[in-house]
């Protein structure tokens, strides 16, 4: 792992932590957009798996840690949720090559389907995956429709400046 891709998921931690504490500020809109998702999403697709897990992994825990966002009582699903976000977008993108409006949705798909996993096991089985995930995914539409279009368009411009490695996702 170089300096630049260590420096670059401090960075992406970074904002993982910052970008909701921003977005609190007028609400609770950040519960509807999710903004600790997008620097996971980008991460992944521009530096790969094993980079997109950790960023996926550590940019919960260290929020959680430092100003209580996520709650303790939501850290495990948001764990293994980012953890998915980062790890599948960085291979899809980077290893499999595959576009980043491909590599996107898949991520996120999984990625809730790992949370609506982990919430099911929360509650004792009380609940079923397909409402979890569903009520999720209509619960977070305006956060979905934002990544989609945010997240492809930072990656292309990032991948574009030559600053991150041949092999981005284009």
């Amino acid at each position: 792992m170089t300096t630049r891709k260590l420096v670059l998921m401090a960075l992406f931690i970074a904002m993982g932590i910052v970008l909701p504490i921003g977005f609190h500020l007028f609400g609770d809109v950040a519960r509807v957009l999710s903004p600790m998702h997008i620097p996971v999403l980008i991460g992944g697709a521009l530096l790969g798996p094993i980079e997109g897990l950790i960023i996926g992994v550590l940019t919960p825990l260290l929020s959680s840690l430092i100003t209580g966002m996520p709650p303790v009582g939501m850290l495990p699903t948001m764990l293994v949720e980012l953890a998915i976000y980062g790890v599948l977008t960085g291979y899809l993108c980077r290893v499999k090559k595959l576009n980043i409006f491909i590599s996107l949705p898949v991520s996120m798909l999984i990625g809730r389907i790992g949370y609506g996993m982990v919430k099911l096991i929360m509650v004792g089985f009380k609940e079923n995956l397909i409402s979890i995930v569903s009520g999720m995914i209509i619960a977070g539409l305006p956060g979905i429709v934002l990544h989609l279009i945010l997240v492809p368009l930072v990656v292309k411009a990032l991948s574009n400046t030559g600053y991150i490695e041949e092999g981005s996702a284009k």
